[in-house]
This record gives structure tokens, sequence and C-alpha cells, in this order.
């Protein structure tokens, strides 16, 4: 790597060396640090080190770092002594230090935040003289060697469900004192606090707790360094298709100080709702207390807005006297203060032209802004909070489509809680409503343990005292969130919010104790893999399971998708089998259907039983009689597909499967077969034995099997045209597309064509009328991408099978791959899940091949995919680039490909 001129970037009241622009280098907290300097808000003085530096140290290791980045931290450092006129070390009046990481992406498990850097015995003592508190300077310690000793030096609970070692320690004292809170403590008591925790360090660690404030600083900055791979980052990273390259910065500042008395406090802020978009300014904050302690989940914050208090008291079921007794607000405890916050955070939103996110930090007095960035927000926040900035006029609507992310839009589209049956369901507690959403699930207690279970197939909730950044994959694959602890801004909620996940937090009659594996609330005792439910909207908790409903899709999400029409260049289609699906994908905006599959259809009811003995048939005599019964099922199927959609494409896919997949494996089924069919067991297991193959995937399917049984096809072609001309007959207008899967030579595709075409001509002479129809090609098969121009002289249309050429391509099996997939994605031998996101340098390659060998011989191709790709954003972004005119997905992500389709139609 060839080292940069500059690691090391200032900003002060008087120098800004960064800006919101550098945001790649800065890292997004860093960037965001040196702009709001550049705009006048008061900042602690502090640095950055750069994420190159970072990218280095993962490259070249601890040592040459050092030598790169010495010289230009102890310059910063320099400069922070010059802004506060103090000096680091000086034990007699300390200059003190905080230390956060900060990545281009908002990064929740990288490293926690360090405060109070640089105190030792020594210097508690100066710190003490100097503002003549001696509680305050010893409580600063303590917290200082608490997170130090965690995050720098590796201090952990022994097992999962031990408690925090600190915190046992903390209790002890407490204990000891007969008092509840941490406030309670004296500076006598919090000196012995720091003596413990510094031997217990010592005996846990087998080395002491650092005193030289370099050494100190420097364990800092390799901690947020390491932290960059620890094992929570790489979930992260992984769930986010965040690059490992990217590496994080680290930020040095120096210390403000919430804990400084009652005109003291900390906090965090939104410029608008995180959980439904409102215009609403709205946080939370604690007197006299430090960042940390927020967003924690330890003690529960008073709300920063007047009508963020008010609200939250309704929830939280307390009267108007209590609240304000308890639970003021900052705009009624300190206004003035409030006012000026209003119009940094205001200051902040119109800047950016985003809802911001925001940290800050009352001084005796004195209001400092600790960071500022691009808020997360739930789905519906997301859309909501685009489409009101542009009728605002903050942003243009090409801005308003970006501003959404595609994915997020699930969260809009799947079921909600069914009114009638949640108001006959027991309310067991209630809590804050973290992220809005309805989930249904058994109690976990473990992040580890919800992983295993939702791996099994089970719906699980994760009900956590607060959950941290090690449950985050945990939180991943779990149906919602219970807390029993934290506020809006707690670890969970935040978290949540940013998956898309429902989460009750802060929910105070929620007892949970780990070793048992309950749950208590009152009396009532609940265990793991008891069944409640969460709606996280309503910040409710409900005992058992409730039935869903569909989403109420509000009124910006149809003003969004009608952007999405205006600036959108392909078309977006459904993959659709059935008539309730097509009616999903067409109250969605699907354009058509891009693929039935029709051997779905062949599963239902006694249609299976017709199959089978299609396959059990002797001769071409007995398939057609077995087909002869399948014929009215397959039209019937045929002309609610044609309703539904009316004057939209529908394409149909001839049978691709191979038949063995039609037929029990296992004796008690095949003789269960037998009894339904009146057969042989010994004449269905010859007959399973026949079909056997060692490589389905690659063996006697699709086109494969028409051409060997051409009666089949004969079959679906009639069943096709003559629902077609019934559903006309009705005045419906039908576009019609019969597409042939699996081709891999002109000659397969021609042999599939003349069956097709002569079962279309005798219907039509039977009928007396006829159907205009295209018949086209699946590309899915290496050969058929590299033979493209040769199969559209005879095809209408190509659309692409990715999920199959992307096996055939890597020689990855769908079904296999997950063995060895994970490690490849760990080591980077793949950036991306080929069967998620399409490989761009491989398959892609091939389907751009195909694209212009095919338009080369037929211009007016018409190229679309129907794999599981043509629902991802990215592959849809690179879709739009190849030139194809549509892309088909599931029904519910429609609307997602949708947006996904407008935002590469603008970015081009």
């Amino acid at each position: 790597m060839k080292s940069p001129e500059k690691f090391v970037y200032v900003f002060g009241s008087n120098r800004s060396e960064g800006a919101a622009a550098m945001k790649n280098l800065l890292g997004g907290k860093g960037a965001n640090l040196a702009e709001m300097c550049r705009l006048g808000i008061t900042v602690p003085s502090g640095f950055t080190i750069s994420t190159e530096a970072c990218t280095a140290f993962t490259e070249q290791g601890r040592d040459a770092v050092f030598e790169l980045i010495q010289g230009e931290v102890l310059a910063g450092v320099k400069f922070l002594e010059t802004e506060m006129g103090k000096s680091f070390g000086d034990a007699s009046d300390p200059l003190l230090l905080s230390v956060r990481s900060g990545a281009r992406a908002s990064m929740p498990g990288m490293m926690d935040t360090i405060l109070n850097l640089g105190l030792n015995d020594e210097a508690v003592l100066g710190l003490a003289r100097k503002t003549n508190d001696a509680r305050f300077a010893w409580d600063s310690y303590r917290r200082f060697v608490q997170m130090y000793g965690d995050v720098v030096m590796g201090l952990k609970p022994v097992s999962k469900e031990d408690h925090d070692p600190f915190e046992v320690i903390i209790d002890m004292v407490k204990a000891q004192k007969g008092v509840k809170l941490d406030t309670d403590l004296d500076a006598d008591d919090l000196k012995e606090l720091v003596q413990r925790f510094k031997s217990l360090i010592r005996a846990r660690i087998g080395r002491d707790f650092p005193t030289d404030p370099w050494e100190q600083l420097w364990g800092a900055v390799w901690a947020v360094f390491e932290s960059w791979n620890n094992e929570r980052a790489c979930v992260y990273r992984e769930l986010n298709d965040i690059p490992a390259s990217w590496g994080t910065a680290v930020n040095v500042q120096v210390m403000v100080f919430g804990n400084l008395g009652d005109s003291s406090a900390t906090g965090v802020a939104f410029s608008r709702d995180a959980g439904t978009g409102e215009d609403l300014f709205n946080g939370e904050f604690l007197v006299n207390a430090q960042g940390e302690d927020v967003v924690a989940g330890i003690r529960t914050p008073q709300q920063v807005s007047l009508v963020g208090s008010q609200r939250w008291a309704e929830l939280a079921l307390v009267s108007e006297e209590e609240r304000q007794l308890h639970y003021p607000s900052l705009q009624e405890l300190m206004p003035d203060i409030y006012q000026q916050l209003l119009h940094a955070e205001t200051t902040l939103e119109n800047h950016f032209r985003d809802m911001q996110d925001i940290e800050f930090t009352i001084q005796q007095g004195k209001l400092w802004m600790l960071q500022t960035r691009n808020g997360k927000r739930t789905g519906s926040a997301m859309v909501r909070i685009a489409m009101e900035m542009l009728q605002q006029g903050m942003i243009d609507e090409k801005t308003a489509l970006q501003r959404v992310v595609p994915d997020r839009l699930n969260e809009l589209l799947h079921p909600i809680f069914d009114p009638g049956a949640r108001k006959a369901a027991v309310i067991l507690a209630r809590g804050l409503p973290a992220s809005p959403g309805a989930a249904t699930g058994q109690i976990v207690f473990h992040a580890d343990e919800a992983e295993t279970w939702a791996k099994a197939g089970k719906d699980v909730i994760l009900v956590r005292q607060e959950t941290s950044p090690e449950d985050l994959r945990g939180m991943s694959v779990a149906r919602g969130i219970l807390t029993a602890r934290g506020g809006m801004t707690s670890h969970a909620a935040v978290v949540a919010r940013g998956m898309g996940k429902c989460c009750v937090s802060g929910a105070g009659a929620v007892h949970v104790d780990l070793k048992a594996r309950t749950m208590s609330i009152g009396e009532a005792v609940y265990h793991e893999g008891d069944w409640i439910s969460l709606d996280g909207s309503a910040g409710e908790v409900y005992a058992g399971q409730i039935a869903t409903k569909d989403a109420e899709l509000s009124g910006d999400f149809g003003k969004l998708m009608a952007l999405t029409d205006k600036y959108k260049r392909m078309d977006i289609r459904a993959n659709a089998d059935t008539p309730d699906e097509a009616m999903v994908a067409r109250n969605f905006g699907a354009t058509g259907i891009g693929l039935c599959r029709t051997e779905h259809m062949f599963f239902e009811g006694a249609r299976i039983l017709a199959v089978r003995e299609m396959i059990l048939a002797d001769n071409e005599a007995g398939r057609r009689k077995a087909l002869a019964k399948l014929l009215p099922m397959q039209r019937g199927d045929f002309e609610g597909l044609f309703r539904e959609m009316h004057d939209l494409p529908v394409t149909i896919r001839l049978l691709d499967p191979p038949l063995h997949e039609f037929l029990p494996h296992d004796e008690a089924n095949q003789r269960t077969m037998a009894a339904e069919m009146g057969v042989s067991l010994g004449k269905i297991r010859m007959r399973v034995e026949e079909l056997h193959e060692f490589n389905p995937m690659m063996g006697h399917r699709g086109c494969r099997l028409g051409i060997s049984y051409p009666e089949i096809t004969e079959m679906q072609a009639r069943a096709v045209f003559e629902a077609a001309l019934n559903v006309r007959a009705a005045g419906i207008h039908v576009k019609t597309e019969i597409m042939v899967p699996l081709v891999g030579t002109v000659r397969e595709f021609n042999a599939q064509a003349d069956v097709i075409r002569r079962t279309a001509a005798t219907v039509f002479a039977e009928r007396g009328e006829t159907l205009d129809y295209l018949l086209g090609s699946m590309i899915e098969t290496p050969r058929g991408a590299l033979m493209a121009d040769s199969i559209a002289r005879q095809a209408e249309f190509f659309s692409f099978g990715t999920n199959d050429l992307t096996q055939m391509t890597l020689g990855f099996s769908r079904d296999d791959a997950g063995k060895f997939l994970p490690e490849y994605l760990k080591r980077g031998i793949y950036e991306h899940d080929p069967f998620r996101s399409i490989d761009q340098k491989g398959v892609g390659v091939l389907v751009q091949m195909a694209v212009e060998k095919g338009r080369s011989v037929r211009p007016d191709l018409e190229v679309g995919v129907c794999g599981e790709h043509g629902g991802d954003p990215v592959s849809v972004a690179f879709f739009d680039q190849a030139g194809l005119d549509y892309v088909s997905c599931s029904p519910y992500r429609v609307p997602i490909a949708r947006l996904a389709a407008a935002q590469a139609a603008i970015a081009s």
C-alpha cells in the first residue's frame, strides 16, 4: 500500500481540515464533526485518524502504522493542548480525551466509546481539586477504568449467563452501603470501585491497568482499528454488504462532561421521528450523566421535547403530575438550552437535507454538539421523510427516490396484527415503541440460541434485559426484540430500526432471569419456548400468538411508487403461479407475469395422481390418457392468470423439473401411492430407480423432457391457447408468451417450437379463430448464452433464468453451496453470495453477451430476467445497464424492484 501524505486531520473552534465530502477518508463521524465546525456549531476540538490508517493497520500491522502516524498524532494532541490551554498528562490539570470509532457507514458492533482517557491515580486528584468535586472526579475515573477494561483490555463475562463483572462489583458495593442507585454512591465508594476494578483487571487479564496517558491513548487507537474486524462488526458488514476494505477512522476529542451536577446532561436527539418519519424533533437525555448512559439501557432517560415527553407519559401510563415530577422534558427543564439545540438540529437538517441523529452534552449550562449523522430509520419512516422533504422543497424527485433503500420497503409490505385478533389478546406489559411492526414468536433469551432456533424453522422473539453488540446475529434472525430496559435510543432500538425488526424496549414490568431462562411479569412466569407477540408500533407485549392481516400501504408509499414509474426504464413483472399471487403482484404495480412455473400447478390435490399416472405409464397412449386429466386443470389455471392480468403479458414456462420430483422416495409414501393408484409397490420402486439421476440439476429436465415426451408439451400448449381464447371471448385482452426452458442449442428450441406451433394451429382450426402469441427461450445454460444469436433467429424473446445460469456457470449447486459459500464470503473469495446478487464478472458477462448477440440478429428482441436476482436491487441496477427490458421477481418484491429500477435509471 502506498502511504498517503496525511493521516491525521484536526478540527476545532478556528480550524477544520476536514469536511462532509471527505466521508470515505474520515468516516461519517469525523467528516461531520469537521463540517459542524465549518458551520460554526460548538463542537469539542479534536482530530481524526483516517480510514487509510486502519487499512494500513490491517495490511501492515501495528508497528508499521505506529511509524506512519506517530508524528501526526503527537501534532494532533499538541493542537488540542493549544485549544484548551492544558497539557496531556498533566496531573494537576489533566487534559482528558474521548476516543470513538467512525466508519463511513454507521457500524453498530465496533469499539464502544472510551471517555475520560488520561486519568490515573494522580490525575484524578488534580481533577477533583480543579472542579472542587471529588465525587465527580472519582466517578469519571471509575467510568474510564470500567470502559477501558472492557473494550480495550477485553475483560468480559465468563459465560453468556454471567453478568458484567464490573456491574457485579458495583452491585456488591451498593448492597454494602444499603443503596439502590449508582448516584447514591459517594466519592469514597467510587474510589473503592476503582481499586476493585483494577484488581479485577490484574487478576483476570494478567497485567495492570495502564497509568501512562500516552499508553492509554495508543491502546484505544489500536482497539478501534482491531474492532473493524471483530466478530460483531464482521456480522454487521455481512448483513449490510459493507466491504471489509473500507476500514474505520478514529476520532479523538477533548472531554466535555455531562455529569458535573444538575446543570449538566447528555443526550441523543433526532430531527424527525425515526420510527414514523413524523416531522417532530425528539430524543432522550439524562441529567448528570455521561453519553453511554443514555444508550446503554441502564437508566430510563427523559424526553428532549415536551410533546415527546407527553407521548412517553401516555405510553408509560403515568399521570401528568408524575411526568412533570420524575420525567420533565429538556424543553421544560432547560428551556434556553433546548432552543439552542433546536436551532442546531434545524441548521444541520437544512444543511445535510436529511433527517439527523445528533449527540450532545450540556456541561454546566453550555451546549456542546458531539456528533451528527444521517439517522437510521424504519422503512415507513424512510418513505415518509423522503416524500415530505420533497413536498417541503428540501430535495428534488430524484433525490427522494435515492433516499429510500429498496430492500427497506419490505417492512411496509408484510402483514400486521389483525385488529380483531389483537383486541381479544391479553396485554402483558407495555414498553416504548422502539421499532414498528408486528411479531409473534417463541421466547428465546440468548442470541446464539435464537440463531439455532431460527435455523430450525422456528419463529423467535429475542428477550433480553438489554441488548449489546454481541447479540447482533441473534437479533438479525429474530422476528422481534423485547428488552426490559432502555429507551428509544438504546442499542436494541437503534439496531432494530436499522434492521427493520419489530422492537419493544424499556418494558419495565418485565424481569429477565437468564440462568433460570424465564421472563416474569408480576406473578406470571414465562419460560423459554412460550409464545408471545409484540406490537412495535404501540409498544405492547401480548400473550400467545396473534393473527395477522395484509399491511395497509400509506399514501406516501403510493406517491413514491408513482415517482418510480416516472423515472424507471425497465418494466417490472412478477413470478406468479396462481391468480392470488397475480393479484398481489398487480396491486403492487407489476406490469405482467414474467414467469409462471407450470410444475407448481401439478402438486395440488388430485393433480399429483394424474401426474404420477403419466409417469408410471408404459407407453405414449398411457401418458396421453393421464395428460387428458390434467388438461382441464391446467386450462383453468391459465384462465385465472389471464383474467387477473387482463391487458398485461403472461409468460408461461413449460414443465421444467425432472420427473422424479413428483414421486415419493421413502417407502411409507410409496406404499400410500401404490394403494391410491392401485399399482404394486414394486412398480413404483422400479420407476423411482429408473428416474434416479446423479446430478438432476443437469439431467433429464426442461426442454429435454418435452423432446422425450412431446405429448407433455402438446398438452400444456393446448391448455394455454384454449385458456387464452376462452378469456378473450369474455372481452379480456390477452397477451400470451410461452417459454421453453433450459435451451442450449437452437435445435432443442426448434423441436419444442414445432410442437407448440402445430398445437396452436390445431386449436385455432378447432375454434375458428386465431391468437397472437410470442414464443421464446429461457437462457439458463452457458451454451445458451454463447449461442444466443443462433437461438434468437427462431425465438421471439429471451428470459434469463439466472438461478440455473449461476449454478452452471460457477459449478455451484444452490442446494449444497451453503456448506462452503459462507467461508468463501468470509475470506473474500467472493464479495457477495452469487445466488443473491448476480455475479457480474462471470454470469453477468454471459448475460451481456447473450443480449448483444441476440439483438444482433433480432434488434427488437424482448429480453428479461426471471431468476431470484430480479428482486435484488444491486442485480436490478446491473440488468438496467445491460439493456434488459424487464425483470421479474416474487410479488412482494415488485415495489422493491420498481424503486431499484428507478434508481438505476437515475444513476445511469
